[in-house]
């Protein structure tokens, strides 16, 4: 059921992107070239990859150790800001890559560092929104939104399922959370790095009071 729900969202959101998109891909190409399109090896559900679509936002590198902020063009910079970089992902939700709503799909790199527990989030396809993306996204560390991950796949239902599209698209109206603080999104912990932020405190929905971690409860009930 959820899968015919996916689809019949893309196909409605698809009378509007189609246009769209080409008109975007038009401005891609006149202002970057080719290729349109970024593809990228993501992790999806029970940890399989798959090519992730995203509108090109950077222009080529001019030499080899280049960082990626000055690569973004303002044309890119605003695809970002307004998440138009990611329409072409509706294909990846007619294929079955992905789903509406889910956890993000992040990068294998990435996975094969999370803990048994971590691993949770492979469950389900990976959603073009969800329930981290709506509580935080990129001003959140990696943790914090694997977590609120966790605590979504554990509580999902179609009434959930509407209010993270009703706050996704407020976000769409009003973005917020696309990097953090000082403009660098927080990158994954490797081990020895989360061994050293064991103490940090995790924020979780006030829903998940009832199976969180002691210390979780009194900072919840402080805040």
């Amino acid at each position: 059921m959820k899968r015919g729900g996916d689809l019949a969202v893309a196909a409605l959101a698809g009378i509007i992107a189609v246009p769209l998109g080409l008109v975007i891909a038009l401005l891609i190409r006149a202002t970057m070239g080719g290729p349109v399109i970024f593809r990228q090896t993501r992790s999806g559900r029970h940890g399989q990859e798959f090519r992730i679509l995203k509108f090109r936002t950077m222009r080529d590198k001019r030499f080899e150790d280049e960082p990626d902020a000055p690569r973004i063009t303002r044309l890119g910079a605003l695809l970002r800001r307004t998440s138009l970089d990611e329409l072409p992902q509706l294909w990846n939700v007619v294929r079955g890559d992905m789903g509406v709503i889910g956890p993000r799909p992040t990068l294998p790199e990435q996975v094969v560092h999370y803990s048994d527990r971590q691993r949770g989030r492979l469950a389900l396809r990976p959603g073009l929104t969800g329930w981290a993306q709506v509580r935080g996204r990129n001003s959140i560390t990696w943790p914090e939104r694997i977590e609120l991950d966790l605590w979504y796949i554990e509580h999902r239902s179609l009434l959930l399922d509407l209010r993270i599209l009703a706050l996704t698209a407020k976000m769409l109206l009003h973005p917020t959370g696309i990097t953090a603080a000082g403009g660098v999104n927080p990158g994954f912990p490797v081990p020895a790095e989360a061994a050293a932020a064991g103490q940090q405190r995790i924020v979780l929905p006030r829903q998940a009071t009832a199976t969180a971690p002691r210390l979780v409860q009194e900072e919840l009930r402080r805040g």
